[in-house]
């Protein structure tokens, strides 16, 4: 075992200067989230409940985004091993007119069929219209964040994620100052409350997007070719379907699968009590799992630098190590979020929301069951996300992710919560039942060693053509 964790001088200190920005990164992104969902419950009950209804889609749509970003990743990171920046630029336009594309139906959609839209995650008609005035604005934000999110995982991916760390902050701190300016009416603004926190973030996302043009065209480091941005060509078109598509289509029909567990919650009785605490408990959790996400981030640039250099000989090993980091990593955190959920979170937070007791209880409960799943989730996130799907084995990846999600954690949700009607308690059992799945399915594929793919290389002919 100790073998394995000696690596070559500097491997270390590289480890930690990508893990780390990705890490902040991720950390300022879910704290916008955060932000949005502190400020906006500080208002009451039905604006939290509503806010959390309209974020159902938004989480597809930023799925989305992730696949697209994670996808070209897997043909980047590979292509800057091998040094070959002209491809980069195709993978990078591909990328480009993908996640446009989709931050324009979203935008439309929100824009023009908020109520029918947001009628389709919940039956509260005072949630449903709260959720759909929010959505009205926020949608058209994620059209303008899709170019950032491209651009910055084509850096990340590049090895260069401090460029993304940049970009980010400058947005959280803009998204911040701007709902408070705007939810609560100061400095002279109009007290626009849920609304309020929908203009803020799109305004944000239209400052990050500048900032983001303006860096691209400056750039000398990595200088951008129009002519292969805007034409990619056959060729790659074709090896980014091959490639990246599945991890797409992974992360759009994960965030829809996932997305149907609040979408169960809104049908249940007591579904106020419960979309509250499940908006305040997904929150805590979308950072205290920055860092498992980090490292699953990590892994990919790494996994993949190493094939497109062609080191294969090192990269199981280099996997296994991932690996048993990303599961040391969550049981430290995991004991370390239980303690801080029961000594800081449940005194000193909760008072902060305008909760019910139920709602509360709830929160604990989800919270609790979390952080125990941590080292398990760490692990199967990071062999999933970072090691196979960096080595390029994305098809059986996008197997392992979405089948225990949509074969066994949906269908026991709908029963428990549904069908007998056994309580949240058991709803959320249920959704923690993939992780355990997948653990066991994504170990099976590693040990095999069949994950190891160049994509950069052509597609072999078919035997007899």
């Amino acid at each position: 075992m100790l073998k394995l964790f000696r690596r070559e001088p500097g491997f270390y200190p590289k480890l930690l200067s990508l893990a780390l920005p990705i890490l902040l990164q991720n950390l300022i992104t879910n704290s916008l989230g955060l932000v949005d969902t502190f400020m906006v419950g500080t208002m009451g009950q039905g604006p939290l409940a509503g806010v959390t209804l309209a974020n159902i889609p938004v989480f597809v749509v930023q799925l989305m985004m992730f696949g697209i970003q994670s996808g070209s990743s897997v043909l980047i990171s590979q292509y800057r091993g091998k040094g070959d920046l002209q491809a980069i630029n195709r993978v990078m336009g591909i990328g480009m007119y993908a996640a446009g594309a989709i931050g324009l139906v979203f935008a439309l959609v929100m824009g023009f069929l908020p109520e029918q839209f947001m009628g389709l995650f919940g039956n509260d008609r005072l949630v449903v219209a709260t959720a759909a005035r929010y959505a009205r604005i926020v949608g058209w934000s994620y059209f303008f964040d899709s170019f950032v999110q491209v651009y910055i995982g084509v850096h990340r991916a590049m090895g260069d994620p401090n460029r993304g760390l940049i970009i980010l902050g400058v947005s959280m701190a803009s998204n911040t100052f701007l709902n408070w300016v705007f939810i609560f009416g100061n400095l002279g603004a109009p007290r626009l409350a849920e609304q309020g926190a929908a203009l803020a973030t799109l305004l944000a996302r239209v400052l990050s997007c500048s900032i983001a043009v303006a860096w691209a065209v400056l750039d000398k480091s990595f200088k951008l070719d129009p002519a292969l941005l805007f034409r990619p060509g056959g060729e790659m078109v074709r090896r980014f379907v091959r490639f990246s598509t599945p991890v797409m289509c992974n992360e759009t029909f994960w965030g829809l699968g996932t997305s149907l567990f609040p979408t169960i919650m809104g049908h249940m009785e007591g579904s106020e009590d419960i979309l509250a605490a499940y908006a305040i408990a997904g929150n805590i959790t979308n950072l205290c799992t920055v860092g498992v996400f980090a490292i699953s981030g990590t892994a990919a640039i790494l996994i993949g630098q190493a094939i497109g250099s062609g080191r294969k000989d090192e990269v199981y090993s280099l996997g296994a190590l991932l690996n048993v980091l990303a599961f040391l990593f969550g049981l430290g955190a995991g004991v370390l979020f239980l303690g801080v959920l029961y000594f800081v979170v449940a005194p000193f937070l909760y008072p902060l929301f305008d909760l019910t007791i139920a709602a509360r209880e709830i929160c604990t409960m989800m919270l609790t069951i979390m952080f125990c799943m941590m080292p398990l989730r760490s692990y199967e996130c990071t062999n999933i996300v970072g090691v196979l799907r960096g080595g390029g084995d994305v098809r059986m990846a996008t197997l392992i992710d979405l089948t225990p999600l949509w074969a066994v954690a949906l269908p026991l949700a709908v029963l428990s919560g549904l069908v007998f009607q056994l309580g949240i308690l058991w709803v959320y059992l249920s959704m923690m039942s993939e992780n355990v799945v997948k653990a066991v399915l994504s170990t099976r594929r590693f040990l095999s060693g069949r994950w190891i793919n160049d994509v950069t290389l052509p597609a072999r002919p078919e035997p007899g053509a």
